[in-house]
């Protein structure tokens, strides 16, 4: 796939904050501005370095792994037109069985790169990346340069720019992309099998990190268990109260008690239909009788 290779070069090389990329923008140039501001604010540049880098290391890691070396058999099976379906897909890191009924492949899959309209849309995002990044790069194109300048002239928030810290960042940028890189290549191309000691050696550190901090665990454990259980209790709480306590229970049992009442009086023979009647009449009488006393 050597269209989509060459459009993973450059997007990587974007990613790494490689200059005359875009990513020199959406990194170096912001991390010059906070350097700017001096004071406590370095931190944050040093920190936001050290993301470039890792960003560049797995980038690249990608990159080495799915193009570089001999093809995996999955991948000489796609290459002859055959799709490989796993019969239990499931995620080789922590053996989570994964879920193939979103945006998997279908029977019509077929390699992305020999549709135009691919290639248009890959190539249109590799040439953005370029000129992009060729269009930022300070002093190229004074329009571009200075047409914020009505908005933040009289920021506070914003300062001016540093022409040398502009200068340091694309050094600095190009260093760190192509320190990055090196890593990638040494880890996963020059040495394979370096990651997988690293993983034996710092296994519980590996742990922590393909189980994402046990952030899910967490949240399971602090919002999700909890809310279950003050759901069941106050479930079961209404019922007990409201349900079978008092309020619907006590209703409920005189009218379960009425009715019993009335099927019993309900026998069908005339007799007691008749001391009925004669006892309503009399309950009547002494009503009016009272009334009008």
């Amino acid at each position: 796939m050597p269209f989509t290779y060459a459009c993973f070069i450059i997007g990587g090389l974007a990613l790494a904050a490689f200059p005359i990329t875009s990513g020199y923008f959406s990194k170096d140039e912001i991390l010059t501005d906070i350097a700017a501001r001096g004071g406590g604010w370095w931190a944050f540049y040093v920190i936001g370095y050290i993301g470039a880098v890792l960003t560049a290391v797995y980038t690249w890691r990608m990159i080495f792994r799915a193009f570089w070396g001999d093809p995996c058999p999955e991948a000489r099976e796609l290459e002859e037109g055959h799709l490989h379906h796993a019969e239990q897909p499931f995620n080789p890191a922590n053996g989570e069985i994964e879920d193939t009924d979103v945006g998997f492949p279908g029977p019509e899959h077929h390699i992305a790169e020999r549709a135009m309209t691919m290639k248009a849309a890959m190539a249109g995002l590799a040439v953005l990346a370029i000129v992009g990044g060729i269009a930022l790069v300070p002093h190229t194109t004074t329009w571009l340069e200075t047409f914020l300048e009505p908005t933040f002239a009289d920021s506070t928030i914003h300062p001016a720019q540093n022409d040398s810290l502009l200068v340091v960042g694309l050094v600095l940028g190009a260093v760190l992309a192509l320190g990055g890189i090196f890593i990638a290549y040494t880890v996963w191309v020059r040495r394979p099998g370096t990651s997988a000691q690293w993983q034996a050696r710092f296994s519980g550190l590996h742990k922590l990190f393909i189980n994402k901090w046990y952030f899910d665990e967490a949240i399971d454990f602090l919002i999700v268990r909890p809310a279950a259980w003050f759901g069941r209790w106050g479930q079961q709480t209404f019922e007990r109260v409201f349900v079978n306590g008092t309020l619907i229970g006590g209703t409920s049992g005189i009218v379960r008690a009425g009715s019993a009442a009335v099927r019993a009086a309900q026998s069908g023979f005339l007799r007691a239909y008749a001391a009925l009647l004669l006892l309503g009449v009399v309950a009547v009488g002494l009503y009016f009788l009272i009334q009008s006393a």
